[in-house]
């Protein structure tokens, strides 16, 4: 059995499945339930983790969002011209089952992506060969299916409380293997050429996280599963999603900032004192402040991205995690773009190239160029064939200057720029993954992104956050970092 034809037979029991923990809890149960709970960020994982909470703990806990900014965080578009385009995390993954079952459960409608590769070396565009590599898609998808695991695990309510753990149980040892050696030393060591690697997997490592592949593993099978046929994105923008998931949640949106989360003890039922948590955020009207039993931080603890301090915890919690994140610049120009500079003599209308990866070469200003649609299609839409102007998107480390664009293309009407700190610097020497667990009840959902970073990998995070909040509420400690869950679930399918 392939793996797609599998992935659709885990689809059929997580969609079937797909209910929360308290439709079938006890009276008593539905008493011990939190009163309030604080999600820090309004990103795909924040907004996740709004949905998962409400399946476990139920209607009466009040969910609130903190989000400073605007509610999708890295998902996020541009308007050019009364159309919407992508700048932030702009495809789905077919496998990316979480995914599919938000756009399901909320109505949302999709389209197809089509995809045609390339790789431009600075001379001359490569067109497909190596990017569709039988042997490299076999590479893949042995790390997917041991990843699609973590369905089964959460749909049976099994959590981890560390992403090494929620590594290990996917894969063993050989799976916390991939967060600790680079891509290339680990495709070498399966016997993949070092010119296979230069000339097809770093093109795509670039695309996907703006590094060679001397990023780690893990991060590199994610940018190589970019390469995947059957591509799709939400119609409107990805961001609808998160937008929808608090409407479905009814969860209270707060616009503001946290600076703070303190830690404060009350007297329980029990006699015995009992942990909550007092956040202290600013909005419009000012400095303010709120009580909760959980907190889940789903933003960024590191330097650039959040300014968050934890009072009154012992040991302390830091501010910042060790390591930093990956400066990105996405730039879309609306114009004619250049095929003579790409080393190509086609003819303009019959050049249908979508996504141009790069070599690690220091001539080229960009790591990749793509040719991009409004996040809604007009009916009768037809992407404009390169001989029209139509809408470009670069990443790259630094901003495009007018000369390079001058180079680039034969003229443009517009360009809109976004610099983003957008994912961890995989290094090949990783720092030590920050914990889920930041104290009793407090929980850090983006120590995922220290193994990997894409939309469906933070989902993944949200559930598990969600789990583990519950069973270490009701002490239920059976359904936390179960080494045997492969064989268990296996058995009993």
């Amino acid at each position: 059995m392939s793996l797609r034809n599998r992935s659709f037979r885990v689809l059929l029991i997580f969609g079937i499945c797909q209910v929360g923990r308290w439709g079938l809890a006890s009276a008593s149960e539905m008493e011990e339930q939190p009163e309030k709970i604080a999600i820090i960020g309004g990103g795909i994982g924040g907004t996740g983790a709004a949905y998962f909470l409400r399946q476990e703990f139920g209607p009466s806990v009040k969910i609130d969002v903190f989000e400073a900014g605007t509610v999708g965080g890295r998902l996020a578009t541009e308007n050019i011209r009364g159309h919407d385009y992508e700048t932030g995390g702009s495809i789905i993954h077919p496998l990316n089952l979480h995914m599919k079952h938000f756009v399901d459960k909320l109505g949302l409608s999709t389209h197809d992506v089509p995809t045609k590769l390339a790789i431009f070396d600075g001379k001359k565009l490569t067109f497909d060969e190596g990017l569709k590599s039988s042997r490299m898609q076999k590479w893949v998808e042995g790390i997917l299916s041991k990843f699609m695991r973590i369905y089964q695990y959460q749909q049976s309510g099994y959590s981890f409380s560390s992403v090494e753990q929620l590594l290990h149980g996917l894969g063993g040892d050989s799976f916390l293997t991939l967060i600790n050696q680079t891509l290339e030393e680990v495709m070498l060591a399966d016997g993949f050429s070092q010119v296979f690697i230069n000339n097809v997997v770093t093109p795509l490592s670039r695309f996907a996280f703006g590094q060679t592949a001397d990023l780690t593993a893990l991060v590199g099978a994610v940018s190589l599963a970019c390469a995947d046929s059957g591509q799709w994105a939400v119609d409107g923008g990805n961001k609808r999603v998160c937008s929808e998931l608090l409407s479905h949640t009814k969860a209270e949106l707060i616009q503001a900032r946290v600076t703070d989360i303190s830690l404060k003890m009350k007297p329980s039922k029990s006699g015995t004192e009992s942990s909550f948590y007092e956040v202290i955020y600013v909005g419009d009207s000012g400095p303010t402040h709120s009580i909760y039993d959980i907190v889940i931080v789903a933003a960024a603890l590191h330097e650039g991205l959040s300014d968050i301090s934890f009072s009154g915890f012992s040991p302390p919690i830091p501010s910042h995690f060790p390591g930093h994140y990956h400066h990105l610049v996405t730039t879309l120009v609306m114009g004619q773009v250049n095929t003579s500079y790409l080393g190509i003599d086609q003819y303009l209308a019959d050049f249908d190239v979508s996504d141009i990866f790069t070599t690690d070469n220091e001539a080229l200003a960009f790591n990749s160029l793509s040719s991009v649609d409004p996040t809604r299609l007009p009916p009768g839409y037809r992407r404009p064939p390169a001989s029209e102007s139509k809408v470009w998107k670069f990443f790259s480390q630094e901003p495009l200057s007018e000369e390079q664009l001058r180079e680039i293309f034969v003229s443009w009407e517009g360009v809109w720029e976004k610099r983003w700190l957008a994912y961890p610097s995989y290094s090949s020497s990783p720092h030590p993954m920050p914990p889920f667990i930041l104290h009793d009840r407090l929980y850090y959902l983006t120590a995922i992104e220290w193994a990997a970073s894409c939309m469906e990998l933070s989902v993944v995070a949200a559930r598990n956050v969600a789990l583990l909040a519950y069973h270490r509420y009701h002490d239920q400690t059976d359904k936390i970092d179960r080494e045997d869950l492969h064989t268990r679930l296996r058995e009993e399918l």
